[in-house]
């Protein structure tokens, strides 16, 4: 085993210090130049969640580029720590002013196993420990420079990297293949009930043929949340999940809280309706749900039909909504929303077709968390030193 030695993320980069990103520009914010990144745009894995992305066309864009072996680290907020590392592969990327950049020395270190090592537990306990925000989470380039980490040799953490590496590439296969799967569902349903639509079907509301309702909350929630117990499904939970389906959540609660909620069953439909409204999601565990959800327990049309219709429609339910923070969508906007209703032969003729798309997603994003316990279960272990990679 070589010698492993404890350094600071500043001595591992180019210049030893970190880089505010560029302020939201007054103008020009939906160019198509460069792709605006925020920390709501990185996820908790450290890809980038492509819905909603913002783009910029500033004078002073170019010199906020990302290069290849450059790692930025929100620095302020609920997401404070979270990072993201560039390969070049996600095209031009701008990072925005509550992103502090770091571009590291590959000479010094393995960009890898600075990628891997920000989403150890090690480095969600120093976030904690060095996190000073009172409320909303604030750490400083200077203090992530001073981020220490122990190394073994730069050969050795290349034979890391190669592991972890290995087992990432298959996950973003899975993830790739999601991606083309849903696309293909969400154009069959296109082309089935919005492009070529049957003259015959009659409009109605949709309330008429869709029971709909909210789930509940327990209040004050603090007092049933719990380290175990029932999951507590939370609008944040999904916010960063491209899948359509659901595993875990972050929360539990009480049993005594159940008087007060809905608990659903593994394979509901649940759509938000606050916050960040008309996200749809099936859910693939057993989970409580609160009044930020809406759930559907009779209906004419399928759970699959109904997702790739809210994932449709979720632009016009956002504008429908009304909020003075956040937007809200009540339960009267979607039983009032007009449309066609498919006669039940072309029902049934779509959901035999899409089906095996969705059952396939839902293979693959169970193959997806198993690699990732695998990944997550090993990283501490090969970064301690405790396994070694064979050369």
């Amino acid at each position: 085993m070589s010698e492993w030695k404890e350094y600071k993320l500043g001595e591992l980069t180019l210049d030893g210090k970190g880089h505010y990103g560029i302020a939201a520009p007054a103008v020009d914010f939906d160019c198509s130049k460069y792709t605006y990144l925020r920390i709501t745009d990185i996820n908790d894995d450290g890809t980038i969640n492509r819905q909603g992305l913002k783009s910029v066309d500033d004078v002073k864009a170019k010199e906020y580029l990302l290069k290849p072996n450059d790692i930025v680290f929100a620095r302020t907020g609920a997401s404070v720590g979270r990072s993201y590392f560039y390969d070049g592969k996600d095209g031009e990327l701008v990072y925005a002013g509550f992103l502090i950049k770091f571009s590291l020395n590959p000479e010094k270190v393995c960009p890898y196993i600075l990628k891997a090592y920000t989403h150890s537990q090690e480095y969600y306990d120093w976030i904690r420990a060095v996190d000073n925000g009172a409320t909303r989470g604030n750490i400083n380039a200077q203090t992530f420079a001073s981020m220490p980490i122990s190394l073994p040799s730069l050969e050795e953490q290349k034979r890391i990297a190669g592991v972890l590496s290995s087992l990432d590439d298959k996950i973003d296969l899975l993830n790739r293949e999601n991606v083309t799967l849903e696309a293909l569902a969400e154009t069959l349903f296109r082309h089935y009930f919005i492009e070529n639509p049957d003259p015959a079907w009659k409009e109605g509301k949709l309330g008429d043929y869709v029971d709909i309702k909210r789930g509940g909350s327990p209040r004050p929630i603090t007092d049933y949340i719990a380290p175990s117990g029932y999951r507590w499904l939370k609008i944040s939970d999904v916010t960063n999940i491209d899948s359509p389906y659901i595993f875990h959540t972050k929360e539990y609660i009480k049993e005594s809280g159940l008087k007060k909620t809905v608990l659903l069953n593994e394979g509901s439909l649940v759509l938000s309706n606050s916050a960040t409204p008309g996200i749809p999601k099936i859910l693939c565990v057993d989970s409580c749900i609160h009044d930020g959800w809406l759930y559907f327990p009779k209906s004419s049309f399928s759970k699959y039909y109904l997702y790739l219709f809210f994932k449709f429609i979720r632009q016009d339910l956002i504008n429908l909504g009304n909020g003075s923070i956040f937007t809200n969508l009540k339960t009267d906007i979607l039983k009032n929303y007009v449309i066609n209703i498919p006669d039940s032969t072309s029902l049934d003729k779509f959901e035999s077709i899409v089906s095996p798309l969705f059952e396939k997603m839902l293979g693959n994003t169970e193959q997806v968390y198993a690699l990732e316990t695998q990944r997550d279960a090993l990283l501490p272990r090969l970064m301690s030193g405790e396994v070694m990679v064979e050369k």
